[in-house]
């Protein structure tokens, strides 16, 4: 029977939930050490995953039941073990537990702290106490379909709790509408001297929002199954900063090429690849940085993400074509 879930227990730390008597075995052992420690040390509940551990208790990697039956005794474990493990942080929600649960189709997931030490476990039945043994994939599926839909109806049930927790960060994308017209009010000497730059203001924000949203997708999807860190994040930024040039770049020549085939006027489509070049390489980079500082901050990245990165986008990309202007056109 599953038990309903609500908006209280959704957001319930992880912790709580945390099962401490899963096995671990030491990243040290061979295949044949390690079977012969469970036969000594029979695990208390249920088997499922088995976790490799250094000496400080820092998760390395997670043995497959079926590889350690199967392999050599001599084989060590860390030639058999998966290293890229999907781990839950300690400040995790079951909210985001719940999620991870039903997008990679796992019966249990390790919560490591910021050290990535391995404090527990939480397993399926953090919101069900219909596990069991599950070897037949439809059975599996059929068990996170019943789960993604119990998961569903708890994020819904509240209509209020859900505008509370959306609108406010809508103000971003109002303080940014606000803030675009009063700017553009400041270049009005550039406006009235070259018209044409206001007919493709909107085809810039376009192209700078449009690739803010994809970023953030795409960090969104990076999110699961991984804990960011600023390392990485930083490491990110100039990958997503170049790619994002180069689309504004190529997005840029072509809607250059028009404005100089329509009017004739090479510095307007100078304008227009400048600033849609800069204004698009830092959308991305907002877009890719923001789900992952979020994340970080132990913000919501899947509501709040979009709005800021796109506020942020229509700022920076109206300076930057602006300013260009002012320069190129004065």
């Amino acid at each position: 029977m599953v038990a309903p879930l609500t908006r209280a227990n959704l957001d319930d730390p992880v912790t709580v939930h945390l099962h401490r008597d899963f096995t671990r075995l030491s990243v040290d052992q061979t295949v044949g050490e390690a079977l012969d420690w469970l036969r000594a040390h029979p695990p208390e509940g249920r088997v499922i995953y088995f976790y490799v551990v250094d000496s400080d208790d820092r998760l390395s990697g997670v043995v497959p039941t079926r590889r350690l039956i199967l392999s050599g005794r001599d084989t060590p474990l860390t030639e058999i073990m998966v290293r890229q493990v999907i781990t839950l942080p300690a400040e995790a929600t079951v909210l985001e537990a719940c999620e991870f649960f039903i997008q990679h189709r796992l019966l249990a997931l390790p919560v490591t702290d910021k050290d990535g030490r391995i404090l527990g476990i939480v397993d399926l039945e953090l919101y069900t106490d219909e596990l069991r043994d599950i070897s037949d994939a439809k059975q599996r599926d059929d068990l996170f379909q019943l789960a993604g839909v119990q998961l569903a109806r708890g994020q819904q049930a509240s209509l209020l709790f859900a505008f509370r927790h959306r609108f406010p960060w809508l103000g971003c994308n109002l303080t940014a509408g606000i803030l675009a017209a009063i700017l553009s009010g400041l270049y009005k000497d550039e406006l009235n001297r070259v018209v044409a730059l206001a007919f493709f203001i909107p085809v810039v924000l376009n192209l700078a929002e449009s690739v803010s949203s994809q970023s953030v997708s795409l960090a969104l999807h990076t999110l699961h199954g991984r804990r960011p860190t600023w390392r990485s994040l930083l490491q990110g930024l100039r990958r997503e900063l170049l790619m994002g040039f180069l689309l504004g770049l190529g997005a840029g020549s072509v809607v250059a090429l028009a404005a100089l085939l329509w009017l004739g006027h090479l510095r307007l489509a100078l304008c227009l690849v400048g600033g849609i070049s800069v204004g698009v390489a830092v959308a991305a980079a907002f877009g890719l940085a923001m789900p992952t500082a979020l994340r970080l901050l132990r913000l919501e990245p899947r509501v709040a993400a979009g709005p800021v990165a796109l506020a942020a986008a229509d700022i920076i990309t109206i300076l930057a074509y602006f300013n260009l202007a002012r320069w190129l056109l004065g």
